[in-house]
């Protein structure tokens, strides 16, 4: 969560005094959101759900997959890109990322197999996959490319809206995200058919509430409608997502700029491919070697991209156990339509992704920094960089009004 303020608490102060806390009504807040949402995406069509997660599921629902169907995903990732496959039945395939820290096109290239049916392009950290490149492979090979903007809320590519490229996208507004509402999700869709698949796949009782509708063939899914709260918080945040995020380019632009005399020593930034679009919700490098990762955050606190946590395929521990469902006649590992899809895995399975994980370094940006902190943290950056790579002992480390890296790892962590 960035900024939440008084303009919030107002727009849910009146809902409640309205006492229409329910979604499905004239004008309401869910239906102002979604309405101004889809026009921000460029998108026909937006759908909320109650959390990112049931927004890839449904995503992926209206899209037809389920058991028998390979999914790509990448190896860092929050669990639930990989999670949501499961949920419809079908089996994720995990590939490696680039330095980017997002796909590979490459590996996505290398992993396609007859049952393939699909990719989920992550924009992690806010950082904008190779859309070009991801979606001409998707059109050579007939995949549906669904676009995880769950991190990438208020980013570009080239112009573009996170989220609006692919055949679908599915977008967090959970706590840690750019916009936030406490917790809600939400899908992205052009096609009118896969609009009503989302909608039925959030909740399949909407038709009573919106009326039937001949387009698709109603079926039945575990519910996972928005309520007026979240529409209400949302609205707000709408307003504020430009202003936050236009902040934090010009922190990273400005720290960049600042830190670009440390190249001659192997502090490199991270590639990037649209850096003027994205959500610049962190500043990366990536350094020679994981020791001096390992010495660049002890220095100065930050965080290493291979350290977060849940982020990294090594700890999705249901999905490497293959425990897809609580039943096992319901767990994709188990059934027969899967039998001929891959569905073993390993810790070392994508050991390029953990190499460049384990020495590509972020420091987090936040649009209500001051001056003196982004000085401040260009300092330290410089500090850390000299001992990790330059040769400057420890105890000769001056480190500014840094913010303790327990709480950094946390927030990190959290902001899947």
């Amino acid at each position: 969560m960035y900024v939440v303020g008084q303009d919030e608490i107002d727009a849910v102060t009146r809902v409640i005094k309205s006492q229409a806390l329910f979604r499905y009504g004239i004008g309401g807040e869910c239906d102002r959101f979604e309405a101004r949402y889809a026009k921000y995406l460029g998108c026909n069509h937006f759908m909320l759900a109650a959390s990112g997660s049931n927004a890839l599921a449904a995503a992926m629902i209206a899209a037809g997959l389920g058991p028998g169907d390979e999914v790509l995903i990448p190896s860092h990732t929050y669990m639930a890109s990989a999670t949501s496959v499961l949920a419809v039945g079908a089996i994720p395939v995990i590939v490696d990322v680039d330095e980017s820290l997002t796909i590979d096109p490459d590996a996505i290239e290398a992993a396609i197999r007859p049952r393939t049916k699909a990719v989920v392009p992550v924009h992690m950290w806010g950082a904008a996959c190779d859309m070009d490149r991801i979606m001409a492979i998707a059109a050579k090979h007939r995949l549906i490319a669904i676009e995880d903007a769950c991190q990438g809320v208020g980013g570009s590519y080239k112009g573009r809206r996170l989220g609006s490229i692919g055949h679908l996208g599915a977008f967090s507004f959970n706590y840690y995200k750019n916009m936030t509402c406490g917790e809600g999700g939400g899908v992205s869709a052009n096609d009118p058919k896969l609009a009503e698949k989302v909608r039925c796949a959030i909740d399949p009782c909407h038709f009573y509430w919106n009326g039937r509708s001949d387009a698709i063939q109603p079926f039945v899914t575990n519910g996972a409608r928005a309520s007026e709260l979240m529409g209400a918080m949302l609205n707000v945040q709408l307003d504020r997502i430009d202003g936050m995020i236009g902040a934090m380019r010009a922190e990273r632009k400005r720290v960049l700029e600042g830190t670009k005399h440390l190249g001659n020593l192997g502090l490199r930034p991270t590639p990037a491919h649209s850096p003027d679009h994205d959500c610049a919700t962190q500043t990366m490098y990536t350094l020679p070697s994981a020791a001096a990762a390992d010495v660049f955050v002890k220095t100065f606190p930050s965080v290493i991209a291979g350290k977060t946590g849940r982020h990294t395929y090594t700890e999705w521990d249901q999905v490497l156990m293959g425990a897809g469902a609580a039943h096992p006649a319901m767990n994709p590992f188990n059934m027969p339509a899967n039998a001929e899809c891959r569905r073993s895995y390993s810790k070392d399975m994508c050991a390029r992704s953990l190499e460049i994980l384990d020495r590509t370094v972020m420091v987090a940006m936040h649009p209500e920094h001051s001056a003196r902190d982004i000085d401040d943290m260009i300092h330290n950056i410089g500090v850390a960089a000299r001992v990790a790579l330059g040769g400057m002992p420890a105890d000769q480390a001056e480190i500014r009004n840094a913010q303790p890296i327990e709480e950094q790892k946390f927030d990190l962590q959290a902001r899947a």
